[in-house]
């Protein structure tokens, strides 16, 4: 199956970037997965898919699915990632598919899902200037279709594996999602513009004022990346799948028991936690940790 978009290269810098600019984040929980355990920490290594199906039930713990509102003081109101769509709170079928949605057994709430949580804070969805999407999975992209007036930023490698291949949703694509003739900008991170910034080795100033930068950390796809922003006075690093859980911050820590590529991942989870090490004071935020946005406060500032 092909998609509707032909997305076109991500020129940056972005207009709307000021020298000294700092934004603030607003994590949001848009629903839960019961997804197993082992997906996001597995002693025994890798599994295959017959082992996750097996595992799949109601009595798995409920794993949050976030998104991210940054407010830029002159580039506008951006999301990272889409949280559930809508829909899920009255037949998951329809957005995740018959397989997906027994596999994740979501949950949602009616008012939880991003547009609502927007527009109970005075957001209009059509306000969204941009989206920024660590990657495609079926739990990040849910609710794409619920912004048609923003411009979508994904990493290229992350769109050509998205939008390949056979059965995506053993990979956890559901390509209904993004099959949309929007406005997709892809990022190549072997373009000349792409910098190394502290640990990370492959970044790209979306704004050219440094105060938010995608970030190159594939493994759990091929084309994952983090998104590093400004607050006042310290980083964060909204990392997405590349760290799921917290304590994956920690050199012993149980790696997931699903990655697209275990070597990648690797890297890129060790550049997430050099930069923890050097900087102890900077926000990283795990992709579905329960205990973590159980604790968030409202707005990172």
């Amino acid at each position: 199956m092909s998609v509707h978009a032909d997305p076109k290269p991500l020129e940056t810098p972005i207009p709307g970037g000021e020298t000294g600019s700092t934004v603030t984040v607003e994590p949001m929980i848009t629903g839960r997965f019961r997804s197993p355990a082992v997906l996001q920490s597995s002693p025994d290594g890798k599994v295959g898919n017959l082992k996750v199906l097996r595992s799949v039930g109601p009595e798995n713990p409920a794993i949050p699915i976030p998104a991210f509102l940054i407010r830029h003081p002159k580039a506008g109101n951006i999301l990272v990632d889409t949280g559930l769509h809508p829909s899920i709170a009255s037949d998951p079928r329809e957005n995740l598919g018959r397989l997906g949605a027994w596999a994740s057994q979501p949950e949602l709430e009616a008012g939880m899902d991003v547009p609502a949580r927007l527009r109970g804070s005075g957001i209009s969805p059509s306000a969204i200037r941009l989206v920024l999407l660590t990657h495609l999975h079926l739990d990040h992209a849910s609710a794409i279709a619920d912004f048609p007036d923003s411009t979508f930023i994904v990493s290229a490698a992350e769109w050509k594996d998205a939008t390949s291949g056979v059965l995506p949703i053993f990979r956890a694509y559901r390509r209904q999602q993004y099959d949309y003739a929007f406005d997709f900008r892809t990022v190549d991170f072997d373009d000349e513009r792409v910098s190394s910034y502290s640990t990370f080795g492959r970044t790209l100033d979306l704004f050219g004022d440094g105060s938010v930068r995608l970030a190159s950390t594939p493994g759990h796809t091929t084309g994952h990346m983090s998104v590093i922003v400004r607050l006042g006075d310290r980083d964060m690093v909204i990392a997405g799948d590349a760290l799921p859980r917290e304590e994956q911050l920690e050199q012993e820590a149980d790696l997931p028991g699903r990655m697209q590529d275990e070597h990648n991942y690797r890297r890129s989870l060790q550049e997430i936690r050099l930069f923890h090490n050097q900087y102890p004071n900077a926000v990283i935020t795990p992709g579905h940790d329960p205990a973590f946005y159980e604790n968030a406060p409202a707005k990172y500032e």
